[in-house]
């Protein structure tokens, strides 16, 4: 299983979402052709009901750990509820560009 697909699964059972996005941004690094160390997550959950941001990046950190500790090395998230999802209208930040060494 790849890490995108761990990503997935874990986030699926801890979050039930609505929507989530699993995007694998290592190639925008100077990682390795084929990577799984870089990663945005879009994660839409009514589980976020009542936290605050960092209160919900606490919990993602938490539900993906283990992957955290030994195969992810940068990851990014943007968690929403429904209610917060609509009124942005779906839209999401863009990830800034990584300087690379030539």
């Amino acid at each position: 299983m790849t890490v995108s697909q761990q990503v997935e699964e874990k986030i699926r059972q801890a979050f039930d979402p609505l929507h989530l996005e699993v995007i694998n941004e290592s190639a925008m690094h100077n990682v390795p052709k084929g990577s799984e160390s870089h990663f945005k997550l879009i994660i839409i959950s009514e589980k976020f009901l009542g936290k605050s941001l960092l209160e919900r990046h606490r919990l993602v950190n938490e539900t993906l750990s283990t992957l955290l500790k030994e195969k992810i090395h940068a990851l990014s998230m943007q968690t929403f509820t429904s209610e917060e999802w609509n009124k942005k209208e779906g839209k999401t930040l863009a990830s800034p560009p990584c300087s690379k060494k030539v």
